[in-house]
């Protein structure tokens, strides 16, 4: 017979040490998110500050936002020049994404594609499970494009836009559409186009299709993530609050996490604009 052990660990860690490890605040103000009910693990609000957890497999979230347990992932924003194909090998010689992964140990791939002549904001990670999420068009994850086109664009070929159009693929239409300017010289017009799809070289067939083929194609958000002032050619490591809000939004994909408070190697589905 095997009696209890006095001396054994309570199996986990302490709640307030795991948020506290992860950045989100010191121990002493983890403790008072706890108290004030601000703090859930896998979706249940938890207030008693002797609360355990697995880092490694339990999903925690502060005022809605997921947090980053762990450490050993990394996320990183790329803003790809053209020339550049979305591979981490080319098969063909061409300039792949290797030379934006250097100052990383991880081995990093890139969550979607962009064509070798759209530029824009590329998402690179080690965490499979929340690249297949991003990549995948039934999760509807969006993308905001500007696109530089032919011609001088009315009112109502964002109208069409917005109502669809049809394609070899099938029928098609943007999420949101506007016209940011254009050119009554005949320097051309650009647009904006809100998509979710990730149907091949989707944008520029679009274009096409209502008379204005693409001159030049930049993505400019990916879900969360804002391109901003970040240079052609140069990548960054996530900052802590885009890694949530990116955790976040995976997360509600799949229905592991609840609505915010008020206050492995990825896939690479086919994702050519």
């Amino acid at each position: 017979m095997t009696g209890h052990d006095p001396f054994a660990q309570p199996e986990g860690v302490r709640l307030q040490k795991v948020l506290a490890n992860a950045g989100v605040a010191s121990r002493r103000v983890a403790e008072q998110l706890i108290v004030e009910g601000r703090v859930r693990v896998n979706g249940d609000v938890v207030t008693e500050l002797g609360r355990r957890i697995d880092p490694e497999n339990d999903l925690v979230d502060v005022d809605g936002t997921a947090i980053q347990l762990d450490q050993s992932k990394r996320y990183v924003m790329l803003n790809k020049p053209t020339g550049v194909v979305s591979s981490m090998k080319d098969d063909r010689g061409r300039p792949d994404l290797r030379r934006f992964t250097k100052d990383w140990d991880e081995r990093l791939y890139n969550v979607g594609r962009l064509d070798a002549e759209t530029s824009g904001l590329l998402v690179l990670t080690n965490d499979g499970e929340l690249a297949h999420v991003l990549a995948h068009p039934s999760f509807g994850v969006t993308k905001v494009y500007i696109a530089k086109v032919e011609g001088r664009v009315t009112a109502q070929t964002i109208q069409r836009l917005t109502k669809g159009v049809e394609l070899e693929d099938g029928h098609i239409a943007a999420d949101k559409a506007r016209l940011l300017s254009a050119s009554a010289e005949g320097g051309g017009s650009l647009v904006e186009l809100t998509l979710h799809s990730g149907r091949n070289r989707i944008v520029r067939r679009m274009m096409a299709e209502v008379g204005h083929p693409v001159i030049e194609l930049v993505r400019r958000q990916f879900g969360p993530l804002h391109l901003g002032t970040l240079p052609a050619g140069q990548a960054r490591e996530l900052t802590k609050v885009e890694r949530g809000a990116l955790l976040t939004l995976a997360r509600r994909a799949v229905g592991d996490a609840p609505e915010p408070r008020d206050t492995s190697e990825p896939r690479s589905d086919q994702e050519n604009q």
